[in-house]
């Protein structure tokens, strides 16, 4: 599943005005209002729709309207501004049904050739939608405002101002101060921070008269979804997150609430809505929010504040290369600034160059090539190459980072002017093995990330960041990302969650029976230094001798690695199963439109995933603890050692009561210090940074081989069933 939902390449902007061309002569500006539609499908149960409507040219979505629920006739007096470069391109207007949580029904779609337009004259139109595939349905009009006006060249540094909120001072001390001549477009505005507090008084739900009450949030593209809160009326969620705000004029946050039902489809308990259009910057609302179609309160937290976190711009702009502009980035991050905005931890900066040895993705024997760039929820996107295996794209994107555990995702599609992005390849990189100012080839990889497919892409990455503000930020709670790949069953997933699993387990029942061996004197001489052993700790046990052995089995194992001597090895079993795995799933991509929909009707697959998730969890915490001592992360690895120096300090000056009464009173006012406090585990936080076996080889780099070339027919073999079917069918 694409980031961009069935659109062939959707910005995830919403409405994406941030990358328009600028003014040349012969181009134009295209002003649409957006007045209403009339008689449109409906696509709920109910006899109704919720619609919005997408403008493209191109191929790329420039303009997505807000959501009219409930109407067949809306209303929307919207407004947006296109800059166009050729009048031959036609503006292609979809709308499609809103369904929070599901995917978007359509609803119909209409052409308006521009080139027909009078110029320098408002003009009303009048659209009928149509579906492509059922050309004689009816599905209603589509009413557009349109005035089209020639513009004359103008200075680069006047069409790229935009407006932007004003920030305070804290943010602008600490932002970097790049020159207008670096052309960068911002590409998102601000960021919404929500903190959802609890619910009071909601709606009942389950024959018990109680429910087990969750909470989805969508704003645009982005989705948030809470944890279950069992058996209650008021839940208690204590849950924050941020979402990226796209628009200027603010946006709307749609908010449903569900009571989770197993084995069968969950229960609605009722909707509200947040418009951050009326909601001031840089200020915390406190918000109580009656829900519409159902009873009860949700009481929210809901920050915005301005940001200038992400930027593309060409290749000869580089703010690395500008030496002052260097200085200001080093200085943002050296140690004497680490307790300022303990939130932004590093700046990284990524030159996209080119791709070689593309695979063919169109039956013409040529791709479209663009490129998505992705650090957790922030996602830039380069221009279309089109018709070409060897694109050269040379773009550098910049993101403030703020995890440098965070995992830096290159992702190469081929566009398709009628259908979803096909996947080209993929490369995935933790920021902390980049080497500053290389230039690598990458070699991309499939979907699943545990082999090659054809091509590699050329980078440059550099990374700067403050150790004291990542080791701080490595115990709080890891950033959710927020659209994300659909669990499905997969038997070979299964399987492979339960041997991950097993093995692990297997390590403390072998310790168990070694143990058991000891008591049961197998071998008298192990025995006998096992009973002096046990002993001699029992008599002189100290708690500050747990983590003292802790940090020199850490040593240990690193005075191993330094010397040569690397006891850590490659899991083969782990690679097979990973094979195994994108094998099966090639498979199930052909049935997928046949059984996909239907398969998700059965409860048995929500017992499965849960289940499988499961197995993922326990398996992957205990290759995590593995992976620390196996100095696998070495930066995780050094943090460590400085924890348990620390640890064994205190716990070896610090008398036990003292610090378990120090514990206690922290435990016991903590809510009364932080009413919206929200719990966190360190331990667990630090343990989330730490990459499992599976990530492991997903991030392992692979050798560039020239020879290698996938099975191109059988890559080709379902559009090449596509273009027989268009020829034989009447």
């Amino acid at each position: 599943m694409l980031p961009f939902e069935n659109d062939k390449r959707v910005n995830p902007t919403g409405t994406s005005n941030a990358e328009l061309p600028l003014a040349e002569p012969g181009m134009y500006q295209l002003d649409i209002t957006l007045k209403r539609g009339h008689n449109l499908a409906a696509r709920d149960r109910r006899g109704t729709s919720d619609p919005y409507v997408k403008f493209k040219i191109g191929g790329k979505e420039v303009f997505r309207s807000k959501t009219i629920h409930k109407n067949l006739n809306p209303v929307w007096e919207e407004k947006t501004s296109i800059m166009i470069e050729h009048l031959r391109e036609q503006l292609y207007i979809k709308v499609f049904d809103y369904d929070f949580g599901l995917q978007d029904d359509f609803m119909g779609s209409a052409f308006l050739d521009l080139g027909s337009l009078e110029q320098n004259r408002a003009t009303e139109v009048t659209l009928s939608l149509k579906d492509p595939h059922y050309a004689d349905q009816d599905l209603g009009t589509i009413l557009l405002s349109v005035l089209l006006t020639p513009k004359e060249q103008q200075r680069e540094g006047t069409m790229l101002m935009r407006k932007s909120w004003k920030r305070s001072s804290k943010f602008q001390t600490q932002s970097i101060r790049l020159s207008d001549l670096h052309r960068k477009a911002q590409l998102w505005r601000g960021i919404v921070s929500v903190t959802l507090i609890e619910g009071r008084e909601l709606k009942a739900m389950d024959p018990n008269g109680l429910s087990d009450p969750y909470v989805k949030f969508r704003l645009g593209h982005q989705k948030y979804k809470s944890k279950i809160m069992p058996k209650t009326l008021n839940p208690q969620w204590r849950e924050q997150f941020d979402l990226h705000l796209y628009e200027e004029r603010g946006g709307i946050v749609d908010i449903t609430v569900w009571d989770k039902d197993a084995g069968k489809k969950d229960d609605f308990i009722g909707r509200c809505q947040v418009d951050l259009s009326t909601l001031s910057k840089e200020q915390t609302h406190k918000l109580e929010l009656p829900l519409e179609e159902g009873e009860g309160f949700l009481v929210l937290l809901v920050t915005l504040t301005a940001s200038a976190a992400v930027s593309i711009a060409d290749l000869p702009v580089n703010a690395l290369e500008d030496l002052k502009e260097q200085e200001e980035i080093l200085r943002r991050y050296s140690l004497v600034r680490m307790f300022h905005n303990m939130k932004d931890v590093g700046f990284l900066q990524v030159k996209v160059i080119r791709a070689e040895g593309l695979m063919a993705a169109d039956v013409t024997g040529k791709s479209d090539p663009f490129c998505v760039v992705e650090l957790n929820n922030d996602r830039l996107l380069t221009h279309t190459v089109y018709k070409n295996l060897n694109p050269e794209w040379n773009k550098i994107f910049t993101f403030n980072i703020k995890d440098i555990h965070s995992v830096l995702e290159v992702t190469v599609y081929d566009e398709d002017r009628d259908r979803s992005a096909d996947f080209l390849g993929k490369v995935s990189i933790p920021l902390l093995s980049i080497q500053n100012g290389e230039q690598k080839a990458y070699v991309l990889k499939n979907k699943q990330l545990t082999g090659p497919t054809k091509g590699v892409i050329y980078l440059e990455i550099d990374v700067i960041f403050n150790a004291v503000k990542a080791s701080f930020r490595t115990l709080m709670p890891k950033e959710q990302k927020y659209i994300e790949e659909e669990n499905r069953i997969s038997k070979q997933l299964l399987l492979r969650n339960f041997m991950r699993m097993k093995r692990c387990v297997m390590v403390l029942v072998n310790a168990a029976y070694y143990i058991n061996s000891c008591f049961d004197w197998d071998s008298p001489p192990r025995s006998l230094a096992a009973f002096v052993l046990f002993l001699f700790v029992t008599w002189n046990f100290e708690l500050y001798m747990i983590p003292l052995t802790l940090l020199l089995l850490l040593v240990w194992n690193y005075f191993l690695i330094i010397s040569g001597k690397d006891n850590r090895q490659r899991d083969t079993v782990v690679e097979d199963m990973l094979e195994d795995e994108e094998e099966e799933d090639d498979r199930d991509d052909k049935d997928s439109e046949k059984k996909g929909f239907m398969n998700k009707l059965y409860a048995i697959q929500e017992v499965c995933v849960s289940v499988q998730n499961i197995l993922d969890e326990v398996a992957s915490f205990g290759e995590r603890i593995k992976n620390t001592f196996n100095w696998t992360v070495p930066f995780l690895s050094w943090l460590a050692i400085v924890a348990l120096c620390v640890f064994t300090v205190i716990l070896y000056f610090t008398p036990l009561r003292y610090i378990v009464l120090v514990w206690g009173i922290n435990k016991f006012t903590k809510k009364l210090r932080s009413p919206y406090a929200i719990d966190n585990n360190e331990v667990l936080d630090f343990l989330s940074r730490v990459p499992s076996d599976v990530q492991l080889v997903q991030y392992q780099e692979l050798k560039h081989d020239p020879t290698h070339s996938p099975n191109l027919f059988k890559m080709m073999l379902p559009k090449l069933h596509m273009v027989f079917q268009m020829w034989t069918t009447p």
